[in-house]
Formats: structure tokens, C-alpha cells, sequence
């Protein structure tokens, strides 16, 4: 580590950033995804490791609002992280995660960050916990048939180009986003980045179709953009990719989902990230059609436990003192205070006897509702201080729905 500089790099690093980020990962650079992310890029929010003059490790953070138990809150995405096969092992990892916390807890710009992992063991030793999960849809889509009698309103599904789609999906997605724990705002670039659709990244599929659920009114409550892909081999195996689907009502999406389900020709349906209480299981004549793989999303790391706790509401009132163990940041360690409820909150340090002892890794597996405090202390990571305590705090810390973010960032 002595031999290199950690450092923000300016714009014009950027190329030799990027190289080092997708050689790393397995991945040849190319102009067209260099391009696609400088557009939503902060360098000076970046982080390399510079062996004399070449970058051998990357590390950055978006700036972005993510929705939390309350509504949208500043939370640091933590991004493109990465160490050079020729310098691993050398606690450059490690040193750049550290730089990042203390930046954030010095700087007080926001309390936590969130991650998505390459790889589940990494980061729980920087005091990050898995605080939300995913599912991975599949299905023939003749067995995805809604239940008869389902809600479908009395809107039209139309196919438009792109351009048209545009301002439609961002401002159902606004209205959506507001009150589903985990999704992000799509200010400046992000719908770019959202869209970005070069003919390399789509692995043989078509390029995006969009599809808009419109009223009679001419209101669209829902969009849903997807992928075809064919197999001329085997069309048993034709596929409807859904990128994405969202709607302002039950009846939009039910409408959206049936559409999608009566594609002709592909009669394979996939979509590679859903909420695990996906609600298209529900509407079905048969549950079982659907098939779902749940794998590890978000990762959430308290920065600023103070800061926080204090940051999002609470389902049910709550008055609970935390002992807090980090070892990764130290300010953090000791005993913490929460008062709160559906209003609001507020947590600072205390020398009250503690209720619950906890790691701050498990802190933010718990944050955003989806993972539960009382699982945690089944799983001997939360230990119960004060009879009844752990009850109270698994209550308010509940979400209404579990959380879950649309997009790797």
C-alpha cells in the first residue's frame, strides 16, 4: 500500500480510470460504455490508487436520493469499485472503503451509503449488511395467466417509440418512486443512463420495446419496457425480457402483466429484478407459474449511525437504546439512543443502560425494513438487552412492503 497515492481523479483521467474498472471486472473498454458512464460520472466523488502514473484501483460514489421508511433521503452510491489482479491482497480495498466512510461521517453530507456487491462476501467487513434482496422472475408465459375475475381497468396498452415513452415513464416512475423503499431518483442524466441502449449490450435481443398503459382519459399509469429475443433453434425457448414495469394502480399493472404474458411467438417470460413480494404472484390463476430465485441486492452501510436512525421514520412508536459495535468506524461505537415513531425521529450518543446490542453491519441490514431485527437475533447477530425490546424495535422498524431497487448502479 505504501507505494501507492489514493486520490480523486479529474475528467481527463477518466479513460484510464475506466480501463482499469472493466479490464478488471473481465470486460474489454469500449467508447460507446466509456461515454454512457462519464455521463453520470463525479469525479469528485472518484477514488483511485496510483502506482506512479497507472490507475490500479477505482472506487466512486452517485450522488442520488433513495426512497427510505419516510420518503426520499441524500444516500451515497457507492460505485465502481475495483482493485487490479496485480495489486490485490494489499489492503487497498479496504483503505478505499475506509476513506469513504470517514468522508461521509466528516463531511455530514450523507449518513449512509448503499452498494450493490459484485461478490456477497466483500463487504460485510466494512460494515455494510444485506438489507435487501431481490427476485429473479421466470415463467412460460402461458402458465402466467391472471385469475379470472382480475382488475385489469379500462385502459389500452400502446407501443411507442422511445422518444414518446420518455416523459410518461419518468413521471409514473416519479409517482411510484416516492413511496417504494429503495428506489432512486432519476434526476440530471439518469434516464440516459437508464436507457442507454447499445446494440452490443443486448446479448442477441432486440433493442427496447415501451409500453404504455393509457386511460380514456388519456392519463398513462403505467409503462413497462422489455426485450424480445429469439431462438430460431429452439422457439420453445423465445423470450419476453421485462426490463421494467411500473404502475400507479393495481389495475395498470395488472393490465401490463397480462399484455406481457400474450406476446405471440415467445413463450418464455424473464425479468432479473423484482421485489421478493412481487404482487403478479397474486393475480395469477396459478401461483406456480411464476418461478422466482432470490438473490442479494442492496447492501446499506451507516456512515452516520446518529444521522441515520434520525433519518427515516418508524412504523409504531419507539424509545430503544443501541450498544453499537464498529470496528470499521469507530465513532459509531457505543451506546445510541432512538426515539421515534411515524413522524420522525431522533438519536444521539447516551450512557442509558443499553436494550439491544448490535453491530452496525446489522444496523443496516435492518435499516430499510426489509431485513428484520427479530431474524437477526435468531440468527445470533442481535442480542436482546431488555426484556421486550427486540419485539418493539422489529415492529417499528418494519416496512410495509419489502424494499427493493430497480437498477445496478
Amino acid at each position: 500500500m505504501a507505494d501507492v497515492v489514493l486520490r480523486p481523479i479529474d475528467p481527463t483521467e477518466f479513460p484510464a480510470f475506466f480501463r482499469t474498472l472493466t479490464e478488471t471486472f473481465g470486460e474489454d473498454p469500449t467508447d460507446v460504455a466509456r461515454e454512457h458512464d462519464l455521463k453520470v460520472f463525479e469525479s469528485d466523488r472518484s477514488l483511485a490508487g496510483f502506482d506512479g502514473d497507472q490507475i490500479v484501483a477505482t472506487a466512486g460514489i452517485y450522488t442520488r436520493d433513495m426512497t427510505l421508511p419516510g420518503g426520499p433521503k441524500p444516500v451515497a452510491g457507492v460505485t465502481v469499485v475495483s482493485v487490479a489482479p496485480t495489486h490485490r491482497r494489499r489492503g487497498l480495498l479496504t483503505e478505499m472503503m475506509r476513506r469513504q466512510l470517514t468522508e461521509l461521517h466528516e463531511s455530514q453530507r450523507e449518513p449512509v451509503a448503499a452498494l450493490w456487491a459484485a461478490e456477497g462476501p466483500i463487504y460485510g467487513r466494512f460494515g455494510y449488511g444485506l438489507a435487501a434482496s431481490r427476485a429473479v422472475l421466470s415463467g412460460t408465459t402461458s402458465a402466467l395467466r391472471l385469475a379470472p375475475g382480475t382488475d385489469i381497468g379500462t385502459g389500452r396498452i400502446r407501443l411507442v417509440t422511445a422518444e414518446e415513452a420518455r416523459p410518461h415513464l419518468a413521471e409514473v416512475y416519479e409517482q411510484v418512486r416516492l413511496t417504494q423503499i429503495g428506489w432512486l431518483d432519476r434526476r440530471d442524466g439518469w434516464w440516459d443512463h437508464r436507457l442507454h441502449d447499445p446494440e452490443a449490450w443486448r446479448d442477441g435481443a432486440t433493442s427496447l420495446r415501451f409500453a404504455l398503459n393509457t386511460e380514456e382519459d388519456g392519463r398513462v399509469t403505467g409503462y413497462a419496457f422489455y426485450r424480445l429475443k429469439q431462438f430460431w433453434n429452439s422457439h420453445k425457448d423465445a423470450e419476453v425480457i421485462v426490463v421494467e414495469i411500473a404502475a400507479t394502480n393495481p389495475q395498470a399493472y395488472a393490465a401490463l402483466w397480462s399484455f406481457l404474458a400474450n406476446i405471440d411467438l415467445f413463450p418464455v417470460m424473464r425479468k432479473r429484478i423484482a421485489a421478493v413480494d412481487e404482487p403478479l404472484r397474486h393475480q395469477l390463476l396459478d401461483p406456480r407459474g411464476l418461478q422466482m430465485e432470490i438473490l442479494d441486492s442492496l447492501w446499506v452501510r451507516l456512515a452516520d449511525v446518529g444521522g441515520a436512525l434520525a433519518d427515516r421514520t418508524y412504523a409504531t412508536d419507539i424509545d430503544v437504546v443501541f450498544e453499537v459495535a464498529d470496528h470499521f468506524c469507530p465513532w459509531n461505537a457505543g451506546r445510541w439512543r432512538l426515539r421515534g415513531g411515524p413522524d420522525g425521529a431522533s438519536c444521539s450518543p447516551t450512557r442509558d443502560p443499553a436494550d439491544l446490542a448490535v453491530s452496525a453491519a446489522d444496523l443496516g441490514a435492518a435499516y430499510l425494513g426489509g431485513t428484520r431485527l427479530a431474524t437477526l437475533a435468531l440468527a445470533g447477530r442481535v442480542v436482546e438487552l431488555r426484556p421486550g425490546a427486540l419485539a418493539a424495535a422489529n415492529r417499528a422498524f418494519a416496512a410495509d412492503h419489502e424494499p427493493w431497487c430497480p437498477e445496478v448502479f
